[in-house]
């Protein structure tokens, strides 16, 4: 179960996409999480609560830029 995450992360769900990957990337945050499947493009938005109980790991943080 995911609890922390952001735009932007990479995460594994539990079950495989119907084109064979579980790599998903973040692309919106909110009352509902959109992810997008690294492998065949396809998008998916999620209830918060259902993407936390569907979400296996974070596989890869977004890197943050710092401005000076």
């Amino acid at each position: 179960m995911l609890e922390t995450f952001q735009k932007g992360d990479t995460v594994q769900m539990k079950k495989p996409h119907a084109c064979g990957s579980n790599a998903w990337r973040i692309t919106r945050v909110g009352a509902d999480v959109k992810i997008q499947c690294l492998n065949c493009g396809r998008i998916v938005m999620l209830d918060r609560q259902d993407f936390m109980r569907a979400g296996k790991r974070i596989l890869a943080h977004e890197e943050e830029s710092s401005s000076i």
